[in-house]
């Protein structure tokens, strides 16, 4: 079993930056493709990016180009770097866990609570 736990939400500006974590303890987390997904109030938990036990990212368009996945798996941490937010990706930010790469969370086992992100205009 894998624990994962975020941390690093809050409250910014439209064009500021924020960088989420996510701990994890139990199983080796190295071994698992972990990724990001967020959900608004009324929406479904979309797919933000994962990252493979290698270390390849993979991103959802809308974020390309401004958010940064990575890891460090000596200190079984995730991390999500968020540069120039946007009012549209305020949402609450879960980190997951699985054995395959894939942009549904159907496809992962382990979650965490979740993180707020807001970002103001």
């Amino acid at each position: 079993q894998v624990q994962l736990v975020e941390s690093g939400g809050g409250l910014v500006r439209a064009g500021d930056s924020l960088r989420l974590s996510c701990a994890a303890t139990g199983r080796a987390f190295s071994d698992l493709v972990a990724a990001w997904f967020r959900q608004s109030p009324g929406q479904e938990r979309e797919f933000v990016a994962h990252i493979t036990a290698r270390g390849s990212p993979y991103y959802a368009g809308s974020v390309k180009g401004r958010f940064t996945i990575s890891r460090d798996n000596a200190k079984n941490t995730m991390y999500l770097q968020m540069n120039s937010l946007k009012p549209e990706d305020t949402a609450v930010y879960y980190c997951a866990a699985g054995s395959f790469t894939g942009i549904t969370p159907a496809g992962y086992d382990h979650w965490g609570q979740g993180t707020q992100v807001t970002v103001s205009s």
